[in-house]
């Protein structure tokens, strides 16, 4: 019994710091850029896009396609690095709590 109590403890702090992270991952903010710094995207860890910078270069009808590929690119980069915070604050979340193996990230 008391090794059931112990675990609804551990879920209850797990739950508590989860909520926190989420709040802080809203304040995380990643940068993704494509084209050698053309195009650059800003988003936060929750994967919220904040901001587009797109060179004059590019604004261009005839650079159009290569303007849509590089700001895929960044979005890409962007979300992976966003993943990659998230990842750390899951690891940094879990990490501290004794869980048992398979119980945190993988």
């Amino acid at each position: 019994m008391a090794d059931f109590l112990g675990m609804m403890k551990q879920a209850a702090q797990l739950q508590s710091k989860m909520q926190e992270m989420q709040e802080q991952l809203a304040n995380v903010e990643v940068e993704g850029i494509s084209g050698g710094g053309l195009v650059a995207v800003r988003m936060t860890a929750k994967m919220d896009v904040k901001g587009i910078k797109i060179d004059p270069s590019l604004m261009k009808a005839e650079e159009r396609e290569v303007l849509e590929d590089l700001l895929v690119t960044a979005l890409s980069d962007a979300r992976r690095k966003a993943e990659t915070a998230m990842q750390e604050k899951m690891q940094a979340l879990t990490g501290g709590l004794g869980l048992p193996p398979g119980f945190g990230p993988t």
